[in-house]
């Protein structure tokens, strides 16, 4: 039986759909968002006390994360085939995960998500002309501390700020329905690890580029615009002409909708 390991994305929050366990399928998330949640974020919410409280992730690492992500993969190796699955900046994790430990890996899948090859990092990659329309810029006004005093990126997924709910709907979710986008946007861990963008995430041609990989792009995606998509999917087909991607296509914005989540669920019980 196969095992899906879905690796932290951004917030730190990650689990298998419900819907793909009820088809056979082994799934765990690596979820690394414990300990983030705390009284000054509920209502009525305390935003001077949440600007200041040290972080649980102050001092943690990516290469902490990908060391986390290794052990759940080799404790599901021991029990047959693993799927790993990144999305977002979830990919520049599964990449690591891959050069450290390919020969428990039988595929990667990278759901629009960030895949260095050509350029080291996340942030290089959005300073390129295909990602010029990206709306990750529309997302700042949620942060909520000062990185320095936290020991985090945080923001506040909770704010009543109807603009900025707007452009965080039309950015992640452009599809979904209200109830939808607040059940997501609710489950989004506070917390993200500093400087997690800029963290050097290539794999090497040997280790990573013999792992076979599929790539679900999300056609409408604001987020890692499928220009941007295409251009990694092109820089690693290149750097490993014998082993490519398998492209796969929604038509979605950045994180699905129920009805597009159905269909992603469909792509992963075919590929295992």
């Amino acid at each position: 039986m196969t095992t899906f390991v879905f690796a932290a994305g951004a917030n730190g929050v990650s689990a298998a759909p419900a819907e793909l366990v009820l088809r056979g399928h082994r799934g765990v998330g690596v979820d690394l968002s414990r300990h983030q949640f705390r009284l000054s974020y509920q209502a009525p919410q305390d935003l001077a006390a949440f600007a200041t409280e040290r972080s649980p992730l102050a001092g943690v690492t990516v290469a902490d994360q990908v060391a986390a992500t290794v052990d759940v993969v080799r404790r599901a190796a021991a029990h047959g085939p693993v799927v790993l699955v990144g999305a977002s900046i979830g990919g520049a994790a599964i990449t690591l995960v891959a050069d450290a430990v390919p020969h428990l890996i039988d595929l990667l899948v990278y759901d629009a998500a960030f895949c260095c090859v050509d350029l080291p990092t996340p942030d290089e990659y959005l300073k390129t002309p295909e990602a010029a329309s990206s709306a990750i810029g529309d997302l700042l006004g949620f942060v909520a501390a000062d990185p320095a005093v936290v020991g985090a990126v945080r923001c506040n997924w909770r704010t009543a700020d109807r603009a900025l709910l707007t452009a965080a709907k039309s950015a992640f979710m452009a599809e979904a329905t209200d109830a939808e986008f607040f059940t997501f946007l609710n489950g989004m861990a506070p917390d993200e690890l500093p400087g997690k963008g800029a963290t050097p995430a290539r794999g090497s041609r040997a280790r990573w580029g013999r792992v076979p990989r599929v790539y679900v792009r999300h056609l409408r995606d604001r987020v890692i615009p499928l220009a941007l998509q295409n251009r990694m999917i092109r820089d690693a087909d290149a750097a490993t002409p014998g082993n490519r991607f398998r492209v796969f296509d929604l038509d979605t914005s950045h994180v699905p909708d129920t009805r597009n989540l159905a269909e992603l669920v469909g792509i992963y019980d075919a590929l295992a």
